[in-house]
């Protein structure tokens, strides 16, 4: 790959520093690298590969000569400055849900839809956490035996929602701990010791956005609206590493020994699967790992054609800016 001058839109933010992080650890070619943030970062510097460089103030100007912009900046931002950018002959692969289902954006997962990556004028989305790692699983499945429903309830941790969730959970846990009481500002209830049904807005058909995004979006990346999807999407009291249930019907019939095969081979995918033992995916050993895990593959009693899984990932890792890095490489 041809050294790229490369941008960082909202490098201060959690997953912009661990763009930062994964594109040093992948050893991404960077001729020059511009760190972008909002004015309450102007002053602020960072490291990367030992140098320190400064963090500059976001503007519409700030892609002039940039090759490609990774954004991380919050959907607002990007509807923004991601068409700057793109006027200024920068790729921008955004992380935001601003573009995602805008037909002229291509929505991508390396493993799953590579080629899409052809069609973008100037804007490429990085889809949703919890999508990423579910349709990483349900490619191949797709391929081999094609997918007519899922079933999918997710348990999402508190990184997800930012440095301010994570705060939020510290506080209230020790909080609880103590015997006291601490009130929820970034979540609606207390996520300490807690389930919380709600990501995202509610909306008029009773799902939240999170929820819609999961249905939506697998669907443009599988490359097929007859997929039906249908998610309950929940925060738990888990620091990082997304986790979700599964339930996948197929048109031609799958035994567990053939999906587990299947998904043995795809990419991407590490199956995680001897329950004799207690062995299936956790998220703490998901977390710092690029791969989706999958586990507890089991057919359907209650189904002739439907298989159960266990899918488990780093959602600020494949959730977000390892899959925006992979979507720069091939770019």
């Amino acid at each position: 790959m041809n050294p790229k001058a490369v941008a960082v839109a909202g490098a201060t933010g959690l997953v912009g520093r661990q763009m930062l992080k994964t594109l040093e650890e992948r050893n991404f070619p960077i001729k020059s690298l511009k760190l972008l943030a909002s004015e309450r970062s102007r002053g602020r510097t960072m490291t990367f590969k030992g140098e320190t460089v400064p963090v500059e103030v976001l503007t519409e100007t700030s892609f002039e000569g940039v090759d490609i912009a990774l954004f991380s900046a919050g959907g607002g931002t990007s509807k923004k400055f991601a068409p700057c950018a793109a006027r200024s002959g920068c790729v921008v692969v955004d992380n935001s849900s601003a573009w995602r289902m805008d037909p002229d954006v291509p929505l991508v997962v390396p493993e799953v839809n590579p080629g899409d990556i052809a069609k973008n004028k100037g804007i490429i989305a990085n889809p949703n956490c919890s999508t990423i790692q579910m349709v990483v699983v349900l490619k191949p499945l797709h391929d081999a035996a094609r997918i007519r429903r899922v079933v999918v309830s997710t348990y999402q941790a508190v990184s997800g929602a930012g440095n301010k969730a994570l705060d939020e959970l510290t506080t209230q846990t020790r909080a609880v701990l103590d015997g006291k009481e601490s009130a929820p500002a970034v979540f609606p209830h207390p996520i300490a010791f807690n389930v919380i049904p709600q990501i995202g807005d509610f909306e008029d058909n009773g799902y939240t956005s999170e929820e819609m995004k999961m249905v939506h979006e697998t669907c443009k990346i599988m490359g097929d609206d007859s997929i039906r999807v249908t998610a309950t999407t929940v925060r738990v009291p888990v620091i990082n590493g997304h986790s979700e249930s599964v339930n996948i019907e197929t048109e031609r019939k799958l035994t567990a020994a053939q999906a587990r095969e299947l998904l043995a081979k795809a990419p991407g995918v590490v199956v995680t699967d001897d329950p004799a033992r207690s062995v299936y995916p956790l998220a703490v050993n998901a977390t710092g790992k690029g791969e989706t895990f999958v586990g507890r593959i089991r057919e359907d009693l209650s189904h002739p054609s439907a298989i159960d899984l266990w899918v488990v990932s780093d959602n600020l890792l494949k959730g977000a800016a390892l899959n925006a890095v992979q979507i720069a490489e091939l770019l």
